[in-house]
C-alpha cells in the first residue's frame, strides 16, 4: 500500500505560512516556513535544514477560508516529524504528524 492510500484525511495543496519551534538538544530552535499540503492530521513543508524523524515540534498558522469555509482562523499544533526527505542542494521536505492543536484567538500573540 503506499503512502498516498494510507492518509486518512483529505489533504488540501495550499501554501501556508507558518511558525516551527523544536528543541535541538537544549537549543530551542525556530524557523518560519510555509506548508506544501495540510490536512487536520498533518502538514508538509520545505525547511533548509533537518529536524530529525521523530522530534517534537510546536507549529502556528493561520487557516485560510479556503479551508475554514468562514473567517481565518489561527492555530497551534502540536505534534512531531514523522518523515524527512532530504535531497541534495535542496530544501528538506518534513512531513509532520499532527497530534493535538488549539485554536487561538485573535487577541493571543504568536508564540
Amino acid at each position: 500500500m503506499s503512502y498516498e492510500e494510507r492518509r486518512k484525511s483529505e489533504r488540501f495543496t495550499v501554501g501556508m505560512p507558518l511558525t516551527i519551534q523544536w528543541m535541538n538538544g537544549t537549543e530551542k530552535r525556530r524557523a518560519q516556513s510555509v506548508t506544501q499540503d495540510v490536512s487536520s492530521g498533518g502538514l508538509y513543508f520545505l525547511l533548509p535544514e533537518t529536524i530529525p524523524d521523530g522530534t517534537a515540534v510546536e507549529i502556528e498558522m493561520t487557516l485560510p477560508t479556503q479551508i475554514t469555509l468562514g473567517t481565518p482562523l489561527r492555530v497551534r499544533c502540536q505534534g512531531h516529524i514523522q518523515r524527512c526527505v532530504q535531497k541534495p542542494g535542496e530544501s528538506t521536505g518534513m512531513a509532520t504528524m499532527i497530534e493535538k492543536y488549539e485554536f487561538l484567538s485573535v487577541s493571543q500573540d504568536a508564540a
